[in-house]
């Protein structure tokens, strides 16, 4: 390929110059490479077949401004504005959630508590380390937007993901269409060819826009996936981790010890807020209209629509998602007073006489318990299933982790705030309202 063929006149360099600024390789590939300056498509005009036709550069140009815009977005909108519980508090689902009947409703249906924020914590919430607030249908803190994906943010950041991965494909396939043409006529002299840095250029491109494309389209795959059946990276933990619980809970007849000593008992559950195809993308991306989904002007739901999530009804009314944790269930205060007793004995023999009592009556309990639980293999078997407290991760560290090794702080969720409150830490207003709303406890 002679140099002078591929640049025909000034021009078409002018215009090279002018297209160089809205290309999609280096930094204008939204910094997912910003190490490669030189743009794509001034690359096109060294090797054949040459540069894109008018029309191809506009739309591949449009869709390089569509990522930036929802790139934009994703950055930008808050996720979760402050005060927004309040607010959702005081205006609720409809307006009549003031009285005080549609108050002991919501509570029944069950709101948590949030220990950093001091307040409910609505349905789907999670509080974020990041934005150091609770974020509504919270699915995760993304390091490459610097902003939460949430109920409010979701809808920018799948179209920014998949206008990047359309345009990338655009690329991918530009970039192997001159890849083959150069590999056809290899047999040529190299001066017919396109210079060594050209070829530099081109391998560069290829690999870096392969990898990106490649792990993008996983990212794009499960957020998909997560839309169709509205959960969020988060809840999808959370889904994991209690099918792990009742795995574990089936070996020792439906319960499982914390490390206070309490055994609480663990059924499975079914995640509540799965409502159908349509009615979960409509939900995620605020609306039925198909063109708000794509567009990338388009919107997302409200802050309105973030405390009060439609479920499936598979589950009892006032069933909590997610289900009970024991990591995160508090061991209960030892009160000296309420579980011992002072004796005084008047001579050393009733002493010695109720010493030798208890002594008996554990040596009873004793021989009772190895009656009931038997002997050898078993009785081993039976120990480690009541006292097999500790659970370790893949990473090596105390606590359980996904199949991945992720646990709720790699999503950006403050795990502190997580945990099960104490009742002293919970107002005594919110104590007295739960109660009331829930009379059959």
């Amino acid at each position: 390929m002679v140099p002078d063929k591929i640049f025909g006149s000034d021009a078409q360099l002018g215009q090279a110059a002018r297209i160089c600024y809205f290309g999609i390789g280096g930094s204008a590939q939204y910094g997912v490479y910003p190490g490669i300056v030189a743009p794509s498509q001034f690359l096109f005009y060294y090797i054949e077949p040459g540069p894109l036709s008018r029309s191809e550069a506009w739309w591949f140009n449009i869709l390089v401004a569509a990522i930036w815009w929802c790139y934009y977005k994703a950055c930008t909108v808050n996720p979760g504005p402050k005060g927004w519980v309040e607010k959702f508090a005081v205006t609720g689902k409809d307006k009549e959630d003031k009285e005080e009947e549609s108050e002991e409703k919501k509570l029944q249906k069950g709101v948590r508590w949030c220990k950093k924020c001091k307040t409910v914590k609505p349905p789907r919430a999670h509080h974020c380390k990041k934005c150091g607030r609770c974020i509504p249908k919270m699915d995760h803190h993304c390091p490459w937007t610097s902003n939460c994906v949430s109920h409010i943010t979701f809808p920018h950041f799948i179209r920014f993901v998949s206008y990047a991965v359309l345009t990338m494909s655009i690329l991918a396939y530009n970039l192997t269409t001159r890849v083959y043409i150069i590999w056809e006529n290899r047999s040529l002299p190299s001066y017919l060819g396109p210079s060594m840095w050209a070829l530099a250029h081109l391998l560069i491109l290829l690999i870096v826009n392969g990898l990106t494309l490649f792990a993008l389209s996983l990212l794009l795959i499960h957020a998909l996936h997560s839309l169709a059946i509205n959960t969020t990276m988060i809840e999808n933990w959370e889904i994991e981790r209690h099918a792990a619980v009742v795995a574990r809970a089936r070996k020792s007849g439906g319960y499982i010890q914390l490390n206070s000593g309490l055994k609480i008992h663990i059924e499975h559950q079914e995640f509540p807020y799965d409502i159908g195809v349509w009615k979960n993308i409509c939900q995620a991306m605020g609306s039925s209209n198909v063109l708000i989904w794509i567009l990338p002007f388009g919107g997302g739901p409200s802050i309105q629509t973030a405390g009060i999530f439609e479920e499936n009804g598979f589950e009892d009314e006032g069933t909590l998602w997610p289900p009970v944790d024991p990591e995160k269930v508090p061991a209960p205060r030892f009160n000296l007073a309420q579980h011992a007793s002072i004796r005084d004995y008047d001579t050393v023999e009733e002493q010695v006489a109720a010493f030798k009592r208890r002594q008996e009556e554990d040596f009873q309990r004793r021989m009772l318990s190895k009656d009931h639980v038997g002997s050898g293999s078993d009785r081993d078997e039976d120990y480690e299933n009541d006292y097999e407290e500790y659970e370790e991760g893949m990473d090596g560290e105390e606590g359980w982790t996904n199949a991945e090794g992720d646990r709720l702080r790699d999503y950006g969720v403050d795990e502190e705030a997580e945990a099960l409150p104490d009742d002293d830490e919970v107002p005594l207003a919110e104590l007295l309202r739960r109660r009331k709303a829930r009379p059959f406890e």
